[in-house]
């Protein structure tokens, strides 16, 4: 019983440190410069990339093709993002907590697709020959 108790313990312990070491690369790469032709191609009019740009960054990433490295669905920072976009309308006191969460998912998308356009466009000068 006490062996089923510490394994249980264990597991919890071990699921908790993944979410913060998970949260904590992501806020990471949020952090990088992002350049301004993710907020020209997204159609983001804002000086900055906002919380509520996070779909549109997504519809820009599914569009592009996959010319060179690693193309993700980004399907966990997609499920993070809803369910605090969830978490956020439901408790109102969370909003403001929710709201700065939503604004890091949504820089880091729009690194990773910088990042991937960064690629694809190397990687079509390369096939050019330039």
């Amino acid at each position: 019983m006490i062996a089923a108790i510490l394994c249980m313990v264990s597991a919890v312990a071990l699921v908790q440190f993944a979410l913060y070491y998970w949260r904590a690369v992501i806020s990471g790469v949020a952090t990088q410069p992002i350049s301004d032709r993710i907020r020209t191609a997204a159609g983001i009019i804002a000086p900055k990339i906002g919380a509520q740009d996070f779909r549109s960054i997504l519809s820009l990433h599914d569009l592009s093709p996959d010319l060179r490295g690693p193309n993700g669905s980004f399907l966990g920072v997609r499920t993070y993002y809803s369910a605090v976009e969830k978490l956020g309308r439901l408790i109102p006191t969370m909003a403001s907590w929710a709201n700065a969460e939503m604004l890091t998912c949504s820089r880091y998308v729009a690194v990773l697709v910088d990042q991937h356009l960064e690629r694809n466009i190397a990687c079509a000068a390369q096939m050019r020959g330039i």
